[in-house]
Parts: C-alpha cells; sequence; structure tokens
C-alpha cells in the first residue's frame, strides 16, 4: 500500500514558494522556447519526438556495438497506471518531475491539485504535457531552474536515474533542488546492474542514428543505494509494482552535517530522457 505524506511548517512555506516560482517562469516559457546550453543541439528532428507525436514506437537505445534497449513509449503515452499512481501517492509538497516526458505524471498531480513542473529537452514532450493541462518546461536537469533548493519531491521515472551518465552528479544536482530533507523517488532496473555506456536512439533496430551519442547510465536498486549512501541520502522506502522497482531517497536534513556540492556539470544534459525498459533485447 503507498503512503500518503505533507510538508508542514517551514518546509510547507519553502515548497509553496517554489511553485509560485514555478508557475511563473513556465507560464513564460510554455511554448517551449528557452532550452539552454545542452541538450538543444539534440532536440530537433529526433525519432524521440517523433515517436512521441505518433503516440508509439518502436524505439530503442542502441550501443555502438549493437546492443538494444526497447523503450516504452506507447506506456508513456497512456494516462497513469496503477504502478504510477502508487508513485505520485507518496509525493510530498510541490513535484519536480525530471525528463517528464509526454507528461502523463505531471498531469495526474495536476488534477489532483499539485504544485507540480515537467522539464524535458523535448520540445515535443513539453508540448505533449502542456497538451494534458500540465505545466512543463524544456529544460535540462543541469540547467537552472526554477524553485532551486525549495522542491518538496523531485521525480526520476521511467529510466531517468539514468540521465547524463553519471550518477553521483545526478544524485547532487537533485539534492540541490529538494528542500533540506527532501524526496526523491527513482525507478530502478528490476535487477542488480550498475552500467555506463555510449547510446543513442534509432527508431529501427537497424535505422540510422541521429550521429549524437550520449552517455546514459542503467542502474539496480542495490547500485543506487550505494551511490546514494555515499552522499548522504536515506531510505525512505522501496517497493515493486507492475514489474518495475522504485526507491524513495530523503536528502539530508538541515540539522545534517554539510549539503554535498551543488554539481556544476551539464553532462550531455537531459538528452537522455530515455529508458524505462528493464532488459535489453538481442543484438541484431
Amino acid at each position: 500500500m503507498s503512503t500518503a505524506y505533507d510538508l508542514t511548517g517551514t518546509a510547507a512555506q519553502a515548497a509553496t514558494s517554489a511553485a509560485t516560482s514555478a508557475a511563473a517562469i513556465s507560464g513564460a516559457g510554455s511554448a517551449g522556447a528557452a532550452t539552454s546550453g545542452a541538450g538543444a543541439d539534440w532536440a530537433a528532428a529526433d525519432p524521440y519526438d517523433d515517436a512521441l507525436r505518433a503516440g508509439r514506437g518502436p524505439l530503442f537505445l542502441r550501443r555502438a556495438d549493437g546492443w538494444l534497449l526497447p523503450l516504452e513509449v506507447e506506456r508513456w503515452c497512456a494516462r497513469a497506471d496503477p504502478a504510477d499512481l502508487a508513485i505520485l501517492d507518496r509525493c510530498e509538497g510541490t513535484v519536480l518531475d525530471v525528463g517528464c516526458g509526454p507528461g502523463r505524471l505531471v498531469a495526474e498531480l495536476a488534477a489532483r491539485g499539485r504544485a507540480v513542473l515537467g522539464i524535458d529537452v523535448s520540445a515535443a514532450a513539453v508540448a505533449a504535457t502542456l497538451g494534458l493541462g500540465g505545466q512543463a518546461l524544456r529544460r535540462s536537469v543541469f540547467d537552472p531552474l526554477p524553485g532551486e533548493g525549495r522542491w518538496g519531491t523531485v521525480l526520476l521515472i521511467d529510466g531517468n536515474v539514468g540521465i547524463g551518465g553519471d550518477p553521483l552528479a545526478l544524485l547532487r544536482r537533485t539534492a540541490a533542488l529538494l528542500v533540506p530533507g527532501g524526496l526523491l523517488i527513482a525507478e530502478t532496473l528490476p535487477v542488480d546492474v550498475d552500467e555506463r555506456a555510449e547510446v543513442e536512439v534509432v527508431g529501427l533496430p537497424q535505422a540510422p542514428g541521429t550521429g549524437r551519442a550520449f552517455p546514459w547510465a542503467r542502474l539496480g536498486t542495490p547500485a543506487l543505494l550505494g551511490y546514494a549512501g555515499r552522499q548522504g541520502w536515506r531510505t525512505a522506502g522501496q517497493w515493486t509494482a507492475g514489474g518495475r522497482s522504485f526507491v524513495a531517497l530523503r536528502s539530508r536534513s538541515a540539522s545534517s552535517s554539510a549539503e554535498p556540492p551543488k554539481s556544476t556539470a551539464v553532462i550531455s544534459s537531459q538528452r537522455s530522457r530515455y529508458p524505462s525498459a528493464e532488459r535489453p533485447v538481442a543484438d541484431r
């Protein structure tokens, strides 16, 4: 059973302030035109954008050696399913959905009256999220974002824990976005894996790629917990639903020792919005 949480006191005030900032900035950039830094070159004419507009695959991540990871475009473009709803039931305060894709989680949270913002480097993803009534910005997680240090919850779902191919850098950046003691909910692979690789997105196994490979990571729960423990995160929950695996982590509180330094890296960015599939298919 999912557990619902609420922020109280000063944390709630900070989260409300973050929501106000997010709403103002997302309104100004609602057309998704403000893409900064890494990701802007990648976002144009991409197979991922085409798949989101069509609402279906096939779509894969492909390594240079031909290894393929199928991507679940149809699920991303559908409404939030029971596994998704179990995630959302755990959210606290204002919510930042990193790599929001076509916006099913943002739309569901908005329908619940939750202050929520999605970010994605894909123009098609931002447009789809706005079309569902959610708020979204075309940004990388490593770009400047509204409400930094004031979000109650950050989501890294559908494989987005792999963004940038550097789990430690992504965890540092996430901690900088959250209120002290804030919540990170991440989806992990249901197998014990800790991999990093350069990949590109293709519409068919033998299709030409974009020519723009980017770093990506694949993490199981033990690997993510190991990285998180090195940075002072504490485990707030682990669960499985619908064949998917999830971890909730809590950042250091204000009373803890010094916060980890904010990452200054812009790691190929969240051009890596992709995978959520649980295992690769055979080379073809």
